[in-house]
């Protein structure tokens, strides 16, 4: 269901870029639909379901059945009270927002006037969308994930169908995307009743802040708001800097963004997602030694993919960029930009993967002070490089900065894990990491004979597809049949090795 709803996001960013290109009106969109996106990863889908999720279990286990009923009624309603004051506070301060997240739009009123109008639209997406994670956090402990992971496909909808049929009607197109983002929250959120309903979950929302549950929830959050977001608050740093760029900047940012989120997003979520309870019961157990063979599996399967995937983004970044996007009005000079700062972020891809991988290996102890302290630390470094780097580079330095930040993320992460003697790396490591560079070097000299991006920008649709389709494929096996041919074999990945 993920894979279907990033395939369908990629439509949906084919579409847009088509019908808008990438001028001051899609920067505008972008930094109206970033804010109410980011506040959504940063609350709602992250320190909130990691913390209600904990104290749903304990309520389950209790097995009360009328007070956890009680307790899934009084959080949707507190929760829905706080979104409810937050979106109005959001709408009517959206000058105020855009001053703060995109200052550059100052300088030309258009942008800064269009952007404020789109965000008092698409603020309120904030309300639906967390409630709607709220709704998937229950089904998931159920054991219903189809629905949780499927509603994403609804926002990408309505995107295109704004894009499509509403734009042409109206006399500021782009204007049509900030309604398909209201809409696609409100029907996100409706398309989980049913599901909730069926399992007698659907609550009755009332509002209690004192409910000791729900303090509990608020007090486990706090920490853990700042912990899970670090790479979308460094993105909201380059938006930041990047409202001051020639205009097409904050749009060029977001598509390379894209394109490295697809292989993010498949591997690094779904890798963290499977790694962290079995973190959690190792050390439920106080089995430290597997504990650090499950880190150790994890961060060979980081290696073995992050690696070549990098690669490929960085070699094949311009190909995929004309083959998705350049069209009608994203121009070749769009495409030639973006592959500036998909270069810079595809270098911290496999940063970004060890980064969800190593954060589990600290809350699953408990400990979430340590990944925000040096959270801290990687995004401060992260604000200096951008200051550094945005002169020489413009916005692809903005994104080199968010690569190198994440590597600084990773490496103390990494190093906190080995000093406390937490992780200990299992036998084999040396050679396992020569066979990945090898298999890669191989991979990237096969790459290096596909025809340059001029000639990509010359070719129709069908071209490009069938010639990109060919040299991923080429590139894939060639990096698999290296590691084959130096001993590599799927049975040596599947099984967790001993740290001991």
């Amino acid at each position: 269901m993920t894979l279907l709803s990033r395939l369908l996001g990629f439509v949906r960013d084919v579409v847009i870029a088509r019908f808008f290109g990438a001028d001051s009106g899609t920067d505008a969109f972008f930094v109206a639909f970033k804010i109410p996106n980011f506040l959504r990863r940063l609350f709602a889908e992250g320190a909130f379901s990691q913390a209600f999720i904990p104290v749903l279990a304990e309520y389950k286990e209790k097995g009360a059945e009328e007070a956890l009923k009680l307790f899934i009624d009084r959080t949707a309603g507190t929760l829905a009270l706080v979104l409810f004051c937050v979106s109005i506070v959001g709408v009517a301060a959206a000058p105020v927002l855009i001053m703060l997240f995109a200052p550059g739009f100052q300088v030309s009123g258009g942008d800064f006037d269009l952007s404020v109008s789109m965000l008092r639209l698409t603020f309120p997406y904030l309300f639906f969308i967390s409630l709607t994670a709220f709704a998937g956090s229950l089904l998931n402990s159920w054991g219903r994930f189809a629905v949780p992971a499927f509603t994403p496909v609804f926002l990408n909808l309505c995107l295109i169908s704004a894009a499509i049929w509403l734009a042409p009607l109206m006399d500021e197109p782009i204007m049509a995307l900030a309604w398909g983002v209201l809409l696609a929250g409100i029907v996100q959120l409706a398309f989980q009743f049913p599901a909730l309903k069926r399992l007698g979950l659907l609550p009755k929302p009332k509002i209690a802040l004192s409910d000791p549950g729900v303090r509990k929830i608020l007090t486990l959050m706090l920490p853990a708001i700042f912990a899970v977001s670090i790479t979308q608050i460094n993105l909201l740093l380059d938006t930041l800097i990047a409202s001051f760029l020639q205009p097409g900047s904050i749009t060029w940012l977001y598509y390379s963004d894209r394109l490295v989120e697809f292989p993010l997003g498949i591997f690094g979520i779904a890798l963290a997602t499977v790694i962290l309870p079995s973190l959690s019961k190792d050390h439920a157990v106080k089995d430290s030694e597997s504990f650090s063979s499950s880190l150790d599996w994890g961060l060979r399967l980081v290696l073995l993919i992050g690696v070549p995937a990098s690669i490929g983004l960085f070699m094949l970044g311009g190909p995929m960029l004309a083959t998705l996007f350049q069209y009608d009005a994203f121009s070749e000079n769009d495409v030639r930009m973006a592959e500036m700062s998909l270069r810079a972020f595809s270098f911290g891809l496999l940063a970004f993967i060890l980064v969800k991988i190593l954060v589990p290996g600290y809350t699953a102890r408990q400990d979430t002070k340590t990944p925000v302290r040096i959270g801290v630390i990687a995004m401060v470094s992260n604000m200096v490089m951008n200051l550094i780097l945005v002169f020489p580079l413009a916005h692809a330095g903005l994104a080199l900065a968010t690569a190198l930040a994440a590597y600084l993320n990773a490496g103390l992460l990494l190093k906190g894990l080995r000093q406390q003697g937490i992780y200990l790396p299992a036998k084999g490591w040396g050679l396992f990491s020569v066979k990945i560079t090898v298999a890669s070097v191989v991979m990237a000299l096969v790459l290096m004979q596909a025809e340059a991006l001029s000639q990509w920008l010359e070719w129709g649709v069908g071209e490009r597809a069938t010639q990109l389709l060919f040299w991923i494929a080429v590139g894939f096996s060639t990096y698999l049949f290296s590691l084959f041919v130096m001993g590599v074999r799927p049975s040596h990945l599947l099984n967790k090795p001993s740290s001991r």
